[in-house]
């Protein structure tokens, strides 16, 4: 199973690198600079296949790619060799105008960032199935006793029924994250219906250093009806079939899942469950009674093999105008997420969990592709494409930062020298790459360290 994750990662990887390098290699045919090399992949070709003056690889490592352009390493040799300008050979990446350059390096960002719309236009346009759970919250104190939360600090009760958030209002428990994970230590003014009532709070989340995300203690809650058992498991054992609705576990009141939490924490042997199941059609549940076995494994946890009831829905299909325009939308509230994500690095936060390398995004893309299509073929389309979507966005974002060897950095270059009217010193130009290099390093090794801790605690 690890080997088929491993794969569909590499694959959605490597969709999302071919796009962003494709950008750079049609932008630099258009504007006439010779393109040597395409590559997806690093290291060396396993695959190569020469058509018309440009060579197609498949790299060793299927991480990464590249569109070699001819002359783009000039600005080394013109240092070397102590010249005032590198020679602008026609053809050549530095033989072009500073504007075509700037072209050519906006690309594959731009390329990223529209093939993110395309397949958000796509889902949108077939409509997707929504698993999701309602916006009422139980509180992370109820199962942790002794800690308080800024949900507690807040007024928040379990029960409640959260509505608006900073004037902006929510359905669904995913509605909730993203405005309490993108908005850590700011006050935000939460209503929540209780009792019937409206109630108007402030709560002010706290910023998780291992994420980088805002967090206020709740969990959210679900009615304990089972929707399906998983066969041999110790529910599936003890009698429990879907539908059943759990009222009592060990004597206490189990109105809500995560309960579960709290029962399970002093790893009782048995569970000693009552529950109903339906009779005929509108007629009262039968009280019923059983005990499930437990066993728990070397992390101390014990899964019974119950799948709880939640809110599932079908989006509606959007004609090709209106699928566009969500698709747009979606791209865009992404992208000013991931902005927003961006700027919680400078915060303190944990480098080496909040940081994704090469290798915990490819398990990631082949964990969801494994997970969902294991579900329906549509639900793993959808999921795979959405979170592709997101590392296109992120790829487009990161690219565009005006760091050295990035593309932000070049086209920062380049604008420098329109704005001087006159070729930038290959010193200059040198000591830039150089600088960046170090950068990218120091980067890749926190983001390489935490995948190693990742895959540890995997």
């Amino acid at each position: 199973m690890l080997l088929v994750k491993i794969l569909l990662g590499l694959i959605g990887l490597g969709v999302v690198v071919f796009v962003h390098e494709l950008g750079h290699f049609l932008a630099a045919r258009a504007v006439g600079i010779t393109v040597e090399a395409f590559s997806i992949g690093w290291g060396k070709p396993i695959l190569k296949k020469k058509v018309g003056e440009v060579e197609y690889r498949l790299g060793m490592f299927p991480v990464g790619g590249y569109c070699k352009m001819s002359g783009e390493n000039e600005f080394q040799k013109a240092y070397e060799s102590k010249a005032n300008a590198i020679a602008p050979v026609k053809g050549t990446f530095y033989g072009a105008a500073p504007w075509r350059r700037i072209l050519v390096s906006f690309a594959g960002p731009a390329f990223n960032l529209l093939f993110a719309v395309l397949i958000l236009s796509i889902i949108w346009g077939v409509g997707f199935e929504v698993n999701t759970l309602d916006n009422r919250i139980v509180l992370v104190s109820d199962m942790e006793t002794g800690t308080l939360y800024p949900a507690d600090q807040g007024g928040l009760k379990t029960g409640d029924k959260i509505i608006d958030i900073n004037g902006k209002p929510v359905a669904t428990y995913h509605d909730i994250q993203e405005l309490i994970a993108t908005n850590p230590e700011k006050n935000l003014p939460v209503q929540v219906e209780r009792d019937g009532e409206i109630v108007d709070l402030v709560v002010r989340p706290d910023l998780d250093k291992s994420s980088g995300a805002g967090k206020i203690g709740v969990y959210f809650w679900s009615d304990p009806v089972i929707k399906s058992v998983v066969e041999g498991s110790p529910a599936s054992i003890a009698g429990l079939q879907s539908g059943d609705r759990i009222t009592r576990i060990n004597g206490e009141e189990f109105a809500y899942t995560v309960a579960l939490f709290r029962i399970l924490r002093d790893q009782p042997p048995i569970l000693t469950v009552d529950f109903e199941r339906e009779g005929r059609p509108g007629m009262p549940g039968i009280p019923m009674h059983t005990e499930i076995i437990l066993s728990y494994g070397d992390t101390g946890s014990a899964d019974i093999g119950i799948a709880y009831e939640n809110i599932q829905f079908h989006t509606p299909t959007l004609g090709p105008i209106g699928a566009l325009v969500k698709g747009g939308q979606e791209t865009w509230k992404t992208f000013v997420l991931s902005i927003k994500s961006l700027g919680l690095l400078f915060r303190g936060i944990d480098l080496t969990q909040a940081v994704s390398g090469p290798v915990r995004i490819t398990y990631m893309v082949g964990d969801i592709a494994a997970e969902s299509f294991s579900h329906s073929l549509g639900a793993g389309f959808s999921s795979v494409a959405n979170f592709l979507a997101l590392i296109s966005i992120a790829l487009c974002i990161m690219n565009l930062l005006p760091l050295p060897v990035l593309d932000g950095g070049m086209i920062l270059l380049f604008l420098i020298e329109i704005i001087k009217r006159k070729p930038l010193h290959p010193r200059y130009i040198s000591a830039f790459q150089t600088v960046g290099v170090v950068l990218i390093f120091g980067l890749m090794f926190f983001a390489v360290f935490g995948d190693i801790l990742f895959l540890a605690r995997r």
